[in-house]
């Protein structure tokens, strides 16, 4: 696997040639610093700040890149751009560039270096995996260094080990098994049991592109007019995708009622209520709040229910931008004990889970994610389809969905929780209603897509988030 396919763009959103210099020996003297060269120097140090974060302090890129809002704002948008890109570019490909700092290194780097790791990570990732060349690469390492009284020791080991990258990188990718090798072994190995180890490779090879910018929209009948002024194509499942979008806010549309960033694989649950207007609606687990929008557009009454009163915030900041507020109700809630006054006509679980099918999206998953987190996930989210199904009115649909890979968060919970629900059924998905593939739908009539399906014929239409989705009817 090539690591220069993805995110190839240097900070001014151009492609760049690789490097042509020859590595230096591990005495040579750091080269002298080009002012333009030091220019990126501020989003160097961005991306450190978000890798310590995700790999030596064990948050969420998410939170830390909300942590670091006041140093991504002030950072110019393709300096911005950079930093992210490095940062995500350095979390897919962490163990294949780790092997290569592996072999540079005779011993490992002390415990107060840890940030030094992390400076040593985003230089390789712009050498291997960006084509920056190497002297500027080199070069903005060993000047973040010299800027840390603690790393400032290991400038010249820094200095040493970056400018050797390029041919340790030969003789590590020679054996290298991509993309297994880049993925955690007992996610791996998960994935091979449940889906056969040519599969895995396909989900695992998907997990590492990077991820196209999905919208859906506010009215269906505008696909062709915002296709045309956003620069995108058209989906079977009705979305949109931008495959080099720039900034969001950017965007003709963002700021009106027109459409909202979603997945095109998320945005598939909703549509499994069908026809909507004036049903009343739980949406359960529901910030940030995209399929409260997709069910409000369509003409329901819709109760918005998260644990997070400031994810819920956030939701409401989402919905007020689209011009929806008027038919959500938001409610601050423990799900599993969620008892309103009356049952609703429809229920939508969107449940908490390890998100191993957004990977593409959020490769901080690959570090922070462990085997024994399913287990536990799972039991909370069968704790919470009890009582959601308990909120449904007689002939009332329940859907439950997941952004899981894993059949203990799909359909193994189902299976149980039927098991012990003889007044719930599945009620068949069939692709044609959603605009899918045949290839999305099990034997049992669920919905499951994997990172590597496709949503449409283009080249462009390929990948998106893998998701679990079943629709039940309550029968008595």
């Amino acid at each position: 696997m090539d690591e220069r396919r993805n995110d190839n763009r240097n900070r001014d959103g151009k492609r760049e040639a690789p490097g042509r210099g020859k590595p230096a020996s591990q005495a040579a003297p750091a080269a002298p610093v080009a002012t333009t060269e030091l220019q990126g120097l501020p989003a160097r140090r961005v991306a450190v700040d978000l890798l310590h974060a995700v790999l030596e302090k064990r948050q969420p890129l998410d939170r830390a890149m909300e942590r670091a809002g006041p140093s991504l704002a002030a950072l110019e948008p393709r300096d911005r751009g950079f930093a992210l890109t490095t940062t995500r570019l350095a979390l897919r490909r962490e163990r294949f560039l780790s092997a290569v700092l592996a072999r540079l290194l005779e011993r490992p780097l002390p415990a107060e270096a840890r940030r030094v790791r992390m400076i040593l990570l985003a230089g390789a990732a712009q050498m291997l995996l960006l084509d920056t060349p190497p002297h500027a690469a080199v070069s903005l390492a060993v000047e973040q260094c010299r800027g840390d009284r603690i790393s400032g020791r290991f400038a010249k080991l820094v200095n040493a080990v970056l400018r050797r990258v390029p041919v340790a990188a030969q003789t590590v990718r020679a054996t290298w098994d991509a993309p297994k090798d880049d993925m955690p072994e007992w996610l791996f190995s998960r994935w091979s049991a449940t889906y056969g180890e040519a599969v895995a490779r396909q989900i695992a090879a998907a997990s590492l592109e990077r991820a196209p910018l999905d919208v859906t929209l506010r009215t269906a009948d505008s696909a062709e007019d915002w296709a045309g002024q956003l620069g995108a194509i058209r989906l079977t499942t009705g979305s949109l995708r931008l495959t080099d979008a720039g900034a969001v806010p950017d965007l003709p549309g963002y700021a009106s009622d027109a459409w909202w960033v979603q997945d095109v694989a998320a945005a598939v649950p909703a549509r499994l209520l069908g026809d909507v207007t004036g049903q009343h609606i739980a949406d359960l687990c529901a910030a940030p709040g995209g399929k409260a929008a997709q069910l409000a557009a369509a003409g329901a009454r819709v109760t918005a229910v998260d644990s997070s009163p400031a994810r819920l915030v956030r939701l409401a900041e989402n919905l007020a931008r689209l011009g929806l507020s008027d038919r959500v109700t938001t409610v601050t809630a423990d799900i599993t004990s969620f008892q309103p006054e009356n049952p609703f006509d429809a229920v939508l679980l969107d449940a908490p889970c390890s998100a191993t099918g957004t990977i593409r999206r959020h490769p901080d998953i690959l570090h922070l994610k462990a085997a024994d987190d399913i287990p536990r996930l799972a039991e909370l989210q069968a704790a919470m389809l009890q009582q959601a199904a308990k909120l449904v009115k007689p002939g009332g649909l329940l859907v439950f969905c997941t952004c899981s890979l894993e059949p203990e968060e799909g359909s193994q919970q189902i299976t149980r929780f039927l098991a012990g629900a003889p007044n719930f059924s599945r009620v068949l998905i069939a692709a044609a209603e959603v605009g899918g593939d045949p290839t999305w739908i099990t034997a049992k009539g669920e919905l499951r897509t994997l990172p590597f399906h496709a949503a449409g014929s283009l080249p462009e239409a390929a990948g998106m988030d893998g998701f679990y989705a079943v629709r039940l009817r309550r029968t008595g």
